[in-house]
């Protein structure tokens, strides 16, 4: 008796969380593509991302006791993302993502800031206390990736080559 509800019990919680992934994968998986900068039909490493936030919410299923799954996801994503960008790049130094993605010209952090603002639509405050920064700094960078999101750097051709003559 006690091991059918034990079963029940594990076939509900694999029910829920399968409906759960129905419903936010796909919009967890574009917040990892625009963080990892990737084009959004090559994107191994915002995949593998989805896959390990994926895995640490289904671990914590039990647990959650009325916290929002997709928020425990997305905190997951964006601090494994910021681990990551830390230790392969150094501070948050300037990576080398995949040029055709959207926010390839913006700094790993700054692409987290801008994501978790205005994509996840995350209270500065909220961004905050997750990233370990003050509000005031938050803002300062979600404001200058957006200026460099909407404005970006025009790319300079290089200067033609003088005295030299086309070959006919």
């Amino acid at each position: 008796m006690v091991r059918d509800r034990q079963l029940a019990r594990g076939a509900r919680r694999v029910r829920e969380f399968e409906a759960f992934v129905a419903g936010a994968a796909g919009r967890l998986l574009h917040t990892a593509t625009l963080l990892t900068a990737e084009a959004p039909d090559a994107n191994p490493r915002a995949r593998r991302l989805l896959t390990l936030a994926l895995a640490h919410t289904y671990a914590r299923w039990d647990r959650l006791r009325g916290e929002d799954p997709y928020d425990c996801a997305r905190q997951y994503l964006a601090t494994r993302f910021a681990r990551s960008a830390w230790h392969r790049h150094g501070a948050f130094g300037r990576a080398r993502p995949d040029p055709r993605g959207p926010l390839a010209a913006l700094t790993p952090r700054e692409r987290l800031v801008l994501v978790l603002r205005l994509y996840d639509g995350v209270a500065e405050e909220q961004t905050a206390a997750l990233l370990g920064l003050p509000a005031e700094a938050v803002h300062a960078i979600c404001d200058r990736a957006t200026a460099t999101v909407l404005h970006p750097a025009r790319q300079t051709s290089p200067p033609p080559v003088r005295g030299r003559v086309a070959p006919s």
